[in-house]
């Protein structure tokens, strides 16, 4: 049995929420949690947050222990990106894309 939370459309590169699913993926959700909370990266609070859900979620909807609960799966798609512009020399204009992610984390018993 698993459970499981969904971030969408969340402002932050995929590119930099990879590196934070890296660091949890395979761990026991209370060690998950203690290396979201020391880790110095913008995704880690929106992970964290992410992750207390989760477990919620098995708690309350599957009647999971929360104790042997892990990190079964975590990955993250990229999301529609938003085309901005910036004026540049010579009437020329850059485009800067604005790219969302969606996030997702599975939790599942350990047998």
């Amino acid at each position: 049995m698993e459970a499981r939370a969904n971030l969408k459309y969340a402002r932050i590169s995929p590119r930099k929420v990879k590196i934070v699913c890296d660091l949890i993926r395979g761990k026991d959700t209370k060690t998950a949690e203690a290396i979201l909370m020391q880790t110095p990266k913008a995704a880690s609070e929106l992970m964290l947050k992410l992750l207390r859900s989760a477990v919620a979620n098995a708690e309350n909807n599957h009647q999971m222990d929360p104790d042997k609960l892990y990190v079964s799966e975590t990955y993250v798609s990229p999301g529609p990106i938003l085309k901005r512009g910036r004026p540049r020399a010579q009437g020329r204009f850059y485009r800067i894309n604005k790219r969302t992610s969606h996030i997702t984390i599975v939790v599942a018993e350990r047998e």
